[in-house]
């Protein structure tokens, strides 16, 4: 018997395994794909330490009009998901009230700011391989109108005076220095300097991965068949055969239903789903860094594969067929910015961030069963709060004190959990 089998190899997974592992635990890592290859894989690639204020929902009555007639890039719906999204929606929407979400930027701010300390942890553990892919310049949110910058310039001197977040105000002239190959005549941008980007994400989650194994991790390949109390332990069938553990963690992502809902556990959790595509940058042309046009709703950064457009929020069923219309939309609006090339890949990636209704993630003990971990709902924060996640979970598993307070992030504050 193990001591702990976690569901789930993304970057939640693998990093809590690493945890685990130097706490002298042995640990089963298992997943029906190769690790890091689903919602780990396809993100913009920023170690988001400025991330202080999580996505909330859209209260001014312009944004939802425009979102509710589809004239809006940075976030759709799917009219027939509507009658089961509606629950977690309107609670997604209750709590982005100022009230509500002043009281949630408190409670997730010190999460946020676990996040470059626990990637740089993991980063020199793994190696060169997995240094190189990191750039600590930060990032540019870049703005087409001067009173949009402005604005975001007062709220980004607020987040430096409460939370100590670095930045510096660029106007067009500053940031076409910064990137040459930038034209529209942009406003400016805030340059975000304490954040980390990565020039291949499902890379570095491999290499942590590695690091993983290392350790001596074992991971098995297949989907488990659910996971049921089996003693004093749990056991997972995988393969046709049975996996015991002491300890089980679920890290399943937008998948952890499957697997809790059986055990008795409905949460109100829900998917925005995203596409990614990389373009090829003409001869002599070059996008240095990562940089996002919230004005329209989807970022821009250079990748190994090319120059990757990601987009902003689906509202979907995680598993409905495709639909890439953001992204159409954003490759429009983003060659009005920089001379974009062709598509390089054959077919829009998807995934699917697995969100709750009052943007804090779940990062806990499951309160009716003993032994039994769970760590999903990072929304769009998964890839930046993976390596502090799992450190958290493991601190709590071994039972030391955590890094940080973790009540805010308990699965009880839902009535199904």
């Amino acid at each position: 018997m193990n001591d702990v089998i976690i569901l789930g190899a993304g970057i939640v997974g693998i990093a809590t395994g690493i945890h685990l592992l130097r706490r002298g635990r042995s640990v089963t890592l298992v997943d029906k794909g190769e690790p890091g290859r689903e919602t780990s894989f396809g993100n913009a690639g920023i170690i988001q330490r400025e991330g202080v204020r999580p996505h909330a929902f859209p209260r001014d009555l312009h944004t939802l009009l425009q979102v509710g007639l589809h004239l809006s890039t940075a976030a759709r719906y799917e009219p027939l998901a509507l009658p089961k999204l509606a629950p977690p929606l309107l609670r997604y929407w209750w709590e982005s009230s100022p009230e509500h979400y002043r009281k949630v930027v408190i409670q997730y701010a010190p999460l946020i700011g676990r996040s470059i300390v626990t990637h740089d942890d993991l980063i020199k553990a793994s190696g060169p391989d997995a240094e190189k892919l990191i750039s600590r310049y930060g990032w540019h949110l870049a703005f087409r109108s001067p009173d949009k910058l402005e604005a975001e310039a007062r709220k980004a001197q607020a987040d430096h005076e409460q939370f100590g977040i670095s930045y510096e105000v660029l106007d067009w002239a500053r940031l076409k220095a910064a990137e040459p190959d930038l034209i529209g005549n942009l406003a400016g941008a805030i340059h975000w300097q304490d954040p980390w980007t990565v020039r291949d994400p499902g890379a570095l989650v491999t290499e942590y991965f590695r690091l993983f194994e290392r350790l001596g991790g074992t991971f098995v390949r297949g989907a488990a068949s659910g996971l049921v109390p089996d003693g004093n332990g749990w056991s997972a069938m995988v393969n046709g055969e049975s996996i015991r553990s002491k300890q089980a963690v679920i890290a399943l992502g937008p998948w952890a239903p499957d697997v809790l809902e059986p055990l008795g556990y409905r949460l109100p959790l829900f998917v925005k789903r995203g596409y990614h595509m990389h373009y090829k940058a003409p001869e002599g042309v070059d996008l240095k860094h990562l940089l996002l046009d919230p004005e329209v709703g989807y970022a821009m950064a250079p990748m190994a594969r090319g120059i990757r457009i990601t987009t902003g929020a689906e509202f979907a069923m995680r598993d409905a067929a495709p639909t890439p219309i953001q992204l159409s939309k954003a490759e429009a609006k983003a060659r009005e910015l920089f001379p974009l090339g062709e598509r390089v890949d054959a077919q829009p990636w998807k995934g699917a961030r697995p969100c709750t209704p009052d943007m804090m993630p779940i990062i806990s003990k499951a309160p009716k069963h003993e032994g039994l971990y769970v760590g999903v709902g990072h929304a769009h924060h998964g890839f930046t709060l993976g390596p502090a996640t799992g450190e958290l979970l493991a601190q709590m598993m071994t039972g030391e004190e955590t890094a940080i307070d973790v009540r805010p992030f308990r699965m009880a504050r839902f009535s199904g959990g």
